[in-house]
């Protein structure tokens, strides 16, 4: 199994976060660690370092960062991105965030700086890993203009079927889904309708715990495997080996 999607670089980890990854590593074959900022950008690369073979960097600049995001802030995210081209997996997590962000003005700018990050990953043709909360259906149009980029990964997805469907019409598009799974009858639908051959798992963590008073971590990418094992009616082995032979294909890992 591996968690393809997470943020254990954040502070809510500092006091126990070599635990945490050894509570990953009895369950885990990999986990990936998602840059949100700059400044997390070149945490998550040193963890990959200090982790080698087991935590694997992305780099990104969230959405509802990016757009009070300086012109020399972006300038610097990119240049990150050029000079560890070698080191990570995929450009993200990069996109637009309609849930929390109203303002018209500022839905435009993170348009407009998620384009920069998708044609970047379009130059050195790389997967990019999207945040498009609330504005999923905008995304897949958006996208369609990049054929150099190899995989599209629409992180923690909870769009319509309908537009879920539309992905599932791509070969390069893929859904990933997180432990919101054991709790959330969207996403349970979601998934009892939408082939595995285009899905991912993931935590999210520190966020999308089975309570809010609890902290996620990557080891229970388990609950969520299992979960779609029990809706889907199918052996948890078998959700395993597709789920992470998907994240290998895209990650390369």
């Amino acid at each position: 199994m591996i968690d393809t999607h997470c943020h254990i670089d954040f502070e809510e980890f500092d006091d126990d976060r070599e635990d945490v990854i050894k509570r990953a590593k009895d369950k885990l074959d990999h986990v990936i660690v998602s840059g949100y900022s700059n400044e997390s950008n070149m945490k998550v690369l040193q963890l990959s370092k200090d982790y080698e073979g087991f935590i694997y960097p992305t780099f990104g600049f969230h959405p509802v960062s990016s757009q009070n995001a300086s012109e020399e802030d972006l300038k610097i995210a990119h240049e990150n991105i050029h000079n560890n081209l070698d080191s990570i997996l995929a450009v993200g997590e990069v996109g637009m965030d309609y849930y929390y962000v109203t303002d018209k003005a500022l839905r435009e700018r993170q348009q407009e700086i998620f384009k920069s990050f998708l044609e970047l990953a379009n130059e050195y043709r790389v997967p990019i890993v999207m945040h498009v909360r609330d504005c999923e259906k905008k995304a897949v149009n958006i996208i369609e203009d990049y054929d150099d980029i190899p995989y599209f990964v629409f992180h923690c997805y909870g769009g319509s079927l309908k537009t879920a469907k539309r992905i599932m019409n791509r070969d390069d598009s893929y859904m990933s889904f997180s432990t919101m799974l054991c709790y959330s009858k969207h996403h349970q639908d979601l998934i009892e309708k939408i082939d595995l051959d285009y899905v991912l798992t993931e935590t999210d963590s520190p966020y999308l715990a089975m309570t809010k008073e609890e902290r996620n971590e990557p080891a229970n990418v388990v609950k969520a495997v299992h979960k779609i094992a029990e809706i889907k009616n199918m052996d948890v082995s078998t959700v395993d080996e597709i789920t992470t032979n998907n994240a290998r294909k895209i990650f390369k890992i």
